[in-house]
């Protein structure tokens, strides 16, 4: 007795080859990630894109200025605080800023506390970069009684060839004894010119507050630094500025 058995070629050769489903998705594939997507239709608007009205149009441009007005008052303000917080400082002895509030000179606080230690005031003098003087004290320290005036003097020379404006900074270290520390009478913060090759003298008058033998923070302080620091500066449109150059 013979078998047949049926040929399986045509059927196993209709699976081997994917080709046949393949082809169609790749091209679909290839289709989809070339073709952009169709642009948002709005069928409500007109031209099928929604359109700002006059009124948010307007609230917008308000906001607009609202914001760049805020922007220049608080860069204003920058420059406002600056003389403020010198004065403040000034005043109050804050971030080692000697105290020249003349309320305070009272007759009673220019009298000697005799039986208190005296106090080694020493002084620094120097110049930025940019000013071309020598700015020295004449005298290296003194010493005092809280209470007792002293006169003291720097010098300053002008060793360009042109006239050039200077102004001084000027803190007190340590910065806990600056709020006793009272300048009668300086140069500190005011224009000073000099010619060209000019020497000048500048005096500085001032007091160790009393109240400074009495405060228990202040006991272990046996020296105060008051230190002069010059800048140049220019006028420019009618006000003191820094110079660079």
């Amino acid at each position: 007795m013979s078998f047949r058995i049926p040929s399986l070629i045509p059927r196993v050769s209709a699976f081997a080859r994917p080709s046949h489903i393949a082809r169609p998705l790749r091209s679909a594939v290839r289709h989809a990630s070339t073709t952009p997507p169709p642009p948002p239709r709005f069928p409500n608007f007109p031209n099928g894109r929604p359109r700002m009205s006059a009124e948010q149009a307007k609230n917008n441009e308000s906001f607009i200025y609202y914001t760049l007005s805020v922007f220049i008052g608080a860069f204003g303000v920058t420059y406002a605080v600056v003389p403020l917080y010198r004065l403040i400082c000034q005043t109050t002895g804050f971030a080692g800023t000697p105290n020249t509030d003349a309320s305070r000179f009272t007759p009673d606080k220019l009298i000697p506390v005799k039986d208190a230690k005296r106090i080694k005031v020493t002084f620094v003098g120097t110049v930025s970069d940019a000013l071309q003087w020598t700015f020295t004290p004449q005298q290296r320290e003194v010493h005092v009684l809280p209470g007792e005036t002293a006169l003291a003097f720097f010098t300053a020379t002008n060793r360009s060839s042109e006239d050039i404006i200077g102004i001084a900074t000027y803190n007190v270290n340590p910065q806990q004894a600056a709020q006793y520390f009272s300048k009668i009478q300086c140069f500190c913060f005011e224009e000073q010119r000099l010619l060209a090759g000019e020497t000048i003298d500048m005096p500085i008058f001032f007091f160790i507050d009393p109240d400074f033998a009495d405060d228990p923070l202040m006991k272990d302080i046996r020296t105060v630094t008051l230190s002069y620091t010059f800048f140049k500066a220019r006028y420019d449109n009618g006000m003191l500025v820094p110079a660079t150059n």
